[in-house]
């Protein structure tokens, strides 16, 4: 019998409990997979209060890197001792083995360690999706990023100073200001204290972004529209402060014929092709050492529950590891 963090009803952190659970062999197009690490978003969170339902029990959790300790059949492109990660459902990511699809793991380059990519892979590929392919930023733009101190807010002004574009992110304190100005934002907004849509038209002169990248939802959403250039995009990837109240369709038209688009990670990498290329990007720009994960907290996978606390009490910052 191995560990696990298991849930038997949808509800707060309390509800995340330290179980035995039996681990099976790995069947057709499964492997059995030790965990070394494991990734905490705030995903989760969403899953654990049932605003994403899941059948009962369930074994919370959707990024790791670990082991590969068994293989079933028709699996050719891992082998047993391979270092793989993962980032997709289904759950189960919350222990210390499990049985897991084959085909949403890729293989670990040399150089990036476990703790980095379980750290890397959901926030990474939602990084580079969002600014390779949902909307594929270039040299000389200005993006407005929001909670540019999280955990895909740091990957993310990384990347998007190193593609040579202008960031303005937002954040929710001096600490965090300051975290966000090392990780290559140019122009902090400390949305308690300032207007960021304000700022955000001084720094463009008015003219406003193209592009949108908002994590936070109900308490941004509606200024983030009042941000875009005419054409532009925001898209609401997350709803850290809840879900955004409805938008009225005319407004798209009024701001200038903008658009809004909410994405998932698990659309733009369906395919076994774009998820192999989704996460060889990441790893490119993680081992020239453009993008450097920060892991600022770690827990023992046993502790979840606080590590949840302080997630959604926004006492985290960066990325944050769980470790069986």
């Amino acid at each position: 019998m191995v560990h696990a963090i298991r849930i038997h009803e949808h509800g707060g952190p309390d509800v995340l409990k330290w179980e035995e659970v039996e681990v099976n062999n790995p069947g057709p197009g499964e492997i059995r997979v030790r965990h070394t690490a494991i990734g905490l978003n705030y995903i989760d969170t969403y899953l654990r209060t049932g605003a994403r339902p899941l059948p009962m029990p369930s074994i919370l959790g959707l990024e790791a890197a670990g082991v590969v300790e068994e293989i079933g059949s028709d699996i050719t492109h891992l082998s047993i001792g391979d270092r793989i990660s993962y980032a997709d459902m289904p759950v189960g990511a919350y222990s210390e083995e499990r049985i897991m699809p084959a085909h949403i793991a890729v293989k670990i380059p040399d150089g990036i360690d476990d703790a980095v990519a379980a750290a890397a892979m959901l926030k990474g590929m939602t990084t580079q999706f969002l600014i390779r392919q949902l909307f594929r930023v270039e040299p000389g733009m200005t993006v407005l990023l929001h909670a540019a101190a999280g955990g895909v807010g740091l990957i993310t002004s990384q990347w998007l100073n190193h593609l040579g574009a202008t960031v303005i992110g937002t954040v929710g304190s001096k600490e965090k200001a300051k975290l966000a100005s090392e990780n290559g934002v140019h122009h902090v907004i400390n949305y308690n204290e300032e207007n960021f849509v304000e700022n955000v038209r001084d720094i463009t002169d008015g003219k406003g972004v193209p592009v949108v990248y908002d994590g936070v939802g109900k308490d941004t959403l509606p200024d983030s529209m009042k941000c875009l250039s005419p054409l532009g995009m925001l898209a609401c990837f997350g709803n850290a402060s809840g879900a955004p109240d409805p938008v009225d369709i005319m407004d798209l038209s009024n701001y200038g014929s903008i658009f809004i688009t909410r994405p998932m990670l698990f659309h733009y990498t369906a395919t076994r092709q774009a998820l192999e290329e989704c996460a060889n990007d990441l790893f490119e720009v993680i081992n020239s050492g453009a993008v450097k994960v920060g892991i600022n907290q770690t827990y023992p996978l046993k502790d979840t529950a606080q590590a949840h606390r302080d997630l959604e009490g926004r006492k985290t910052t960066g990325s944050t590891v769980l470790i069986p």
